[in-house]
């Protein structure tokens, strides 16, 4: 029996890296790939795969934010998140998403192979270094405390247009890409400046970077 999968980055060297160590294993079948969240519904939409291995750093539509609306729309198709990070909010925020696997960019493909076979037969699965700290979290009654961060005040669609913004996108690519009016761009980025307390483009990057929504890799535009 094979199962087929939908591979989700916005990298393609990285989806055909996947694709290869796939293509090696009969037990599974890449119908479909996709470089950012929204894309992967519409994939998925036309393939109804039984797995997604999502990355979590997306353009757009975020791994998280993409889970939420797969798992509502496709509920026979599992989610397994792939990510850089692994920290409480990211673990935490795929499972309430209602991803059934989580496991690190970091990891073997043996790993990443056996997550997905876990996953595929009905289990969940979670790297050991974050099944471990969850472990300990709960054994000290403190798993559903974790630390809120500023960017808790915002809401769902005010970080895509925060991540959107980080990476270096003008209010009108912003727009383009999310299919919003420019204006609305403009109102978020001013609301947003309102909740985070400061007053210009450059600290709401700040916090972005500090927050780990992305990574610095240029200039980010100040067009409004």
């Amino acid at each position: 029996m094979s199962f087929d999968i939908v591979v989700v980055d916005d990298h393609r060297v990285v989806r055909d890296g996947i694709r290869a160590i796939l293509a090696r294993d009969p037990e599974f079948r890449v119908v479909g790939e996709a470089d950012d969240g929204a894309e992967a519904l519409h994939v998925c939409q036309e393939t109804n795969p039984a797995l997604v291995l999502m990355d979590i750093s997306l353009p757009g539509v975020n791994g998280i934010e993409a889970t939420v609306q797969l798992v509502r729309h496709f509920p026979n198709t599992k989610v397994v998140i792939l990510s850089m990070y692994d920290d409480e909010r990211s673990v935490m925020g795929a499972i309430r998403a209602g991803a059934r696997g989580f496991v690190l960019k970091q990891a073997s493909f043996g790993e990443v192979l056996n997550a997905l076979r876990v996953v595929a037969r009905g289990g969940t699965y979670l790297s050991s270094s974050i099944s471990g700290r969850l472990v300990e979290r709960l054994q000290r009654g403190s798993l559903d405390t974790v630390e809120k961060g500023p960017l808790d005040l915002l809401s769902p669609r005010e970080l895509q247009v925060l991540r959107l913004v980080a990476e270096g996108k003008s209010s009108k690519e912003v727009a383009t890409i999310l299919k919003l009016e420019h204006s609305t761009i403009r109102s978020y980025r001013k609301t947003m400046m309102k909740k985070l307390g400061v007053s210009n483009l450059a600290g709401l990057i700040q916090i972005a970077v500090a927050a780990g929504v992305t990574t610095p890799t240029g200039t980010a535009k100040s067009s409004t």
